[in-house]
């Protein structure tokens, strides 16, 4: 009898999230292996694909924060997020595994008060944890810096797994949409406007140019968001700068599919989806330098060595003159690199550590 394994992938309550992104990769990626477990998912049901081996479905709701599901009959318990409101207490007899994302809020200028839930919540969860996966090399290092702060199991394994991606099939995409500025040269960025993202300093790139700049992001109301509009109407680029909220995945993929190149300035960051996917689409990716993107990126991306307009600019010249120089050779090797975050290779990777703590 397959022994019995339990993932918990709540957070496809936010399907455009990235996180949601990665379980509904992992999802497709042992349901497409001839997997060695019984593989249960613990979510909203109407956001969790259909998968050919018929997983099982334990339907999220509210209620189980405080009233917990019976996980007795489960051999292992895979906590895909380090900040789960659920699953933080085991039987003697069962293994869990935790993956770790990030350690921001305590980089971030978070307050006191926030440092301390976060961290108890992430205390919650790797405690009795017999693995951590982190989602780079970079977060791993970090976790092993500020371990201190948390208490872990003596034999606890950890490990690196970097999130897969579904990538599409075609790369060819057409949009009803009839965006005024296709007919420009246009920079692309995706995620949320917040400051960690730090998509600000782009309009100090693109007054140094003649780009148009494109944002993919949320709805969300913010302070960042509020001071990025009164800056693009400070320096006079309100023709300049599109704001895209809450687009589907098509969309996004038009976007990719047509733009110059893609550029992520982010202070931070666990692992970076966006960049991996204009790299499929073999565009020239801007990053910076600093936590996991140098992980992503490698030796094919170009990075910013600070964020100042003229040194941005220069940087981004350079690129763009590399990768013109070459760009079907350029384009094979990016996408080439991407493939290497597949959600298969992911899905595998898992399903040994499922293994290696099982026996």
């Amino acid at each position: 009898m397959k022994k019995k394994i339990l993932i918990d992938v709540e957070r496809l309550k936010y399907p455009k999230s990235g996180i949601a992104n990665v379980c509904i990769s992992l999802i497709k990626g042992l349901d497409e292996k001839n997997h060695d477990f019984d593989y249960t998912l613990y979510g909203p049901k109407k956001n969790i694909p259909v998968t050919n081996s018929n997983f099982n479905i334990i339907n999220w709701n509210f209620w189980q924060k405080k009233i917990s599901i019976n996980t007795f009959s489960f051999s292992l318990i895979h906590t895909t997020h380090q900040l789960s409101d659920y699953f933080h207490k085991i039987s003697k007899n069962q293994r869990k595994i935790t993956t770790l994302h990030d350690l921001n809020f305590l980089h971030d200028n978070s307050s006191e008060k926030k440092i301390l839930k976060s961290t108890k919540l992430v205390q919650k969860n790797i405690g009795k944890s017999d693995a951590i996966v982190c989602i780079s090399q970079f977060v791993k290092e970090d976790f092993l810096k500020n371990k201190h702060l948390f208490t872990l199991k003596a034999d606890v394994k950890i490990e690196v797994i970097y999130n897969g991606l579904l990538f599409p099939e075609k790369i060819i995409f057409n949009s009803e949409v009839k965006y005024e500025f296709l007919d420009k040269k246009y920079i692309l960025n995706i995620g949320v406007l917040f400051p960690k993202k730090n998509q600000e300093v782009l309009l100090e790139l693109i007054a140094n140019n003649d780009r148009d700049l494109v944002l993919v992001t949320s709805s969300a109301k913010s302070e960042y968001k509020e001071k990025f509009l009164q800056k693009v109407k400070y320096l006079g680029l309100e023709n300049r700068v599109h704001i895209l909220e809450n687009i589907d995945n098509n969309k996004k993929y038009f976007l990719l599919q047509h733009c110059e190149s893609y550029c992520h300035p982010s202070l931070a960051e666990g692992f970076g989806i966006p960049p991996v996917e204009a790299m499929y689409f073999g565009k020239p990716v801007f990053l910076s330098k600093l936590t996991s993107l140098p992980e992503i990126g490698g030796e094919l991306a170009f990075y910013f060595e600070d964020f100042k307009g003229d040194s941005m600019q220069k940087v981004y010249e350079e690129g763009i003159e590399t990768y013109n120089s070459n760009p079907i050779q350029y384009a094979e090797k990016l996408k080439e690199r991407a493939l290497k975050f597949g959600y298969k290779e992911m899905a595998d990777s898992y399903e040994k550590l499922y293994k290696k703590v099982l026996s």
